[in-house]
């Protein structure tokens, strides 16, 4: 569990020749339910990490297309402990490893020290949040460690060597490379520089480094394999759900809500396979 499974899960990857690809969603986006289904498809289409992403009013950090997953994601009624629960179930069908994404304050109202036990009971094994930069994360930390709750902080272009070495220094699991500055979203292109400021970083660190914000194509993931340790898809997969949503509105029976979500988790997993297949280098 937590860093452990997290390590494990890199280590496979390399030893197959494959980069690590992590598979971005916002839990609740359609709905829970949905979630659950896109993991389970994910998880079994051979996706290394599932990065789970808490709705938050007020994400600064990402993009137009997880902001709106996220407003969407609240205004059906996400909440922190409704995703804890649908994290436990999914943890009951699968053993990849899940990490949190989430901003300072709905860790605060939650508790830090309660999120991080709480966290790791329903499933969870790591832990991102983009506002919370290793100086000011004593707390996060001092709560996640007993817990084994990996704390996965993000390192960017702009980022000194001094602060690389303090970010490492306060990371587990693996650190997360922001391949540029600005917010989360889907690229044409990425900065030719990332390989080299990958490499630069991998010489302060034995941790794997995995990069995200931008990478939407395969050919990206298959470019970047051949420095990073993993690459993180997220605002193309959201999109992916996006296109292939389930209708608006109640549904009269379970049963079909659930052949619908299985549906749309299918057409998701169809979209992230290519993906999968050049991560293979």
């Amino acid at each position: 569990m937590g860093a452990e499974r997290i390590t494990a899960a890199f280590r496979r990857a390399r030893a197959a020749r494959r980069t690590a690809l992590v598979a971005y969603v916002t839990a609740g986006y359609p709905s829970l339910l949905a979630t659950e289904f896109i993991v389970r498809e994910l998880a079994a289409r051979g996706v290394d990490l599932i990065e789970l992403g808490i709705p938050f009013s007020d994400p600064l950090a990402d993009g137009p297309t997880i902001q709106a997953a996220s407003a969407e994601a609240l205004a059906n009624g996400a909440t922190v402990r409704g995703i804890l629960q649908m994290v436990r179930r999914v943890r009951g069908k699968t053993t990849v490893p899940l990490v949190a994404m989430s901003y300072v304050n709905p860790l605060a109202r939650y508790g830090m020290a309660a999120f991080c036990r709480d966290a790791v009971a329903a499933g969870f094994d790591g832990l991102v949040v983009p506002d919370l930069p290793p100086e000011e994360a004593g707390e996060l930390i001092c709560a996640a460690r007993p817990v084994r709750l990996a704390t996965i902080f993000l390192a960017a272009p702009t980022s000194p060597i001094a602060r690389l070495r303090r970010i490492a220094a306060a990371s587990r699991g693996f650190i997360y490379y922001v391949s540029l500055t600005g917010v989360t979203g889907a690229r044409r292109a990425l900065p030719p520089e990332v390989l080299a400021q990958v490499r630069w970083l991998k010489r302060l660190t034995r941790l794997p480094v995995a990069v995200g914000f931008g990478v939407s194509k395969p050919e990206q993931v298959r470019w970047l394999g051949g420095v990073a340790d993993g690459v993180v898809v997220g605002s193309a997969i959201v999109q992916a759900i996006t296109r292939h949503r389930l209708a608006r509105g109640p549904y009269r029976r379970s049963v079909q809500r659930r052949v619908r979500h299985r549906d749309l988790a299918r057409r998701v997993g169809s979209f992230v396979q290519p993906l999968l297949e050049a991560a293979r280098r």
